[in-house]
């Protein structure tokens, strides 16, 4: 992280960083430690650390429910959001009404410092940037001291989320940098690590209302891609555009599905460009006295590390090898309900399986396959389902392979192939954990 310019000291003071789990969240709430804040993680379920305040915007409508919240605090830095709806998860109550009970709650509790951190764009967009801004709206009219944010495309070298961790995997393909359309679209981004100074300095300053932020300059997406391939020190500048319409169908079915990293909302930003007004960073220059840092410097000052170039290859190569789990575990549950009886029997007639009810074994085994291919394909807890699975082969292995050893040596592999089935299960369940 960048040195902080030197301000006055917070001297302890106590700020509560809403979203404080999330990728931006956490970047402010280094910044504001590293300037000697004392910080309270707003997050939607404690763990039961010292530092953890429950900050649950879908379920915290009214003010009374926040005094506990910001007890004692003198600041409060609201990063939550989402970029889809998902049951509770709405943008109604993510974006507007959680943060207007809280915000009318820092009145009544006479909290004089409240940060929105916003996005850039515009509410034809879709409903992500319309409800942050119908909030930041709400926010400056109930409070003429809050200040909002309103930063272009965040990344950081120390990691990635959403539709930058995409972005990054682009640039690391073998061989070619593959553009969503041909690149030509503009971005202004901002390193994390620069927008949490930027929050120090309004945490310590009088700045009010809102404040577009970029970049100190615009590029292209295929310039962006292009620095995020040197920089991850991968060889090759050939691009590969993918077409508009597929992009778009990617994204269509992505929003009905409620996956992957690029929804409707995203792609129309990216096609409109994601620049701030003009003159939207000479008020940032004088109001600040701080102009973020370009990609090529922030990327110059944090080398790559191999670990790097694993997330950025490894973010595509995830839901691959879910996939393929998921087509194993159905077809192993096809051979087990479409085995013929007397085939099944015979493998265990020599064996000391002979007198166990095989067919039914095998029958019920399939079913187990069917469920659990389901459950992860569901995508609902698939650490889970991916546990479940590695218990059963692991079963499978040990039962199968103690009672009749003859499968070991079956031609095509038969148990000898489950010793690579349990590590791909071990790193499936490692990859389950993104953003």
């Amino acid at each position: 992280m960048p040195a902080i310019p030197d301000r006055p000291s917070a001297k302890s003071r106590v700020a509560l960083v809403v979203g404080a789990d999330g990728f931006l969240g956490g970047f402010i709430v280094a910044a504001l430690r590293a300037r000697g804040w004392r910080v309270l993680r707003g997050v939607r379920q404690l763990n039961g650390a010292d530092d953890e305040r429950c900050t649950d915007l879908a379920r915290m409508h009214a003010p009374q429910d926040w005094q506990a919240a910001l007890a004692n605090v003198e600041l409060v830095v609201n990063a939550a959001g989402i970029l889809r709806e998902c049951g509770a998860q709405t943008f109604a109550a993510i974006h507007v009404e959680g943060p207007l009970a809280m915000t009318k709650a820092c009145i009544e509790a006479g909290i004089p410092r409240l940060i929105q951190i916003s996005a850039l764009g515009v509410a034809a967009d879709g409903d992500f940037i319309a409800s942050k801004h119908r909030f930041d709206e709400l926010l400056v009219a109930l409070d003429p001291q809050a200040l909002v944010l309103r930063p272009s495309v965040v990344y950081s070298s120390a990691g990635s989320y959403g539709g930058t961790s995409l972005l990054r995997a682009l640039a690391a393909l073998p061989g070619v940098v593959v553009l969503p359309g041909d690149g030509r679209w503009l971005l202004q981004p901002i390193a994390a690590e620069d927008l949490g100074i930027l929050v120090v300095r309004a945490a310590e300053g009088d700045q009010r209302g809102i404040y577009q932020v970029g970049g100190p300059q615009p590029m292209s997406l295929r310039e962006y891609q292009t620095l995020w391939r040197q920089w991850l020190r991968i060889p090759g500048q050939v691009a590969f555009s993918v077409p508009e319409w597929l992009v778009s169908i990617q994204a269509w079915l992505g929003e009905r599905l409620g996956r992957g990293p690029v929804g409707e909302t995203m792609w129309r930003m990216l096609r409109r460009g994601n620049l701030p007004e003009a003159g939207a960073l000479d008020r940032l220059r004088e109001d600040f006295d701080f102009v973020p840092r370009t990609l090529q410097a922030a990327l110059a000052q944090r080398p790559s590390q191999v670990q790097d170039r694993w997330q950025a290859r490894l973010y595509l190569l995830a839901p691959v090898l879910r996939m393929a789990i998921v087509l194993v575990w159905l077809l192993s549950a096809v051979a087990g309900w479409s085995a013929p009886a007397d085939a099944i029997a015979a493998l265990s007639a020599e064996s000391a399986m002979h007198n166990w009810p095989v067919v039914m074994l095998a029958r019920t085994t399939a079913v187990l396959d069917f469920i659990l291919a389901a459950w992860l394909a569901s995508g609902w807890r698939p650490r889970w389902s991916l546990a479940l699975m590695a218990l059963s082969v692991l079963a499978y292995t040990l039962v199968f392979g103690c009672l009749v050893p003859a499968l070991w040596l079956e031609p095509l592999g038969g148990l000898v192939k489950n010793l690579m089935i349990l590590p791909a299960l071990a790193v499936a369940w490692v990859l389950a954990e993104r953003r």
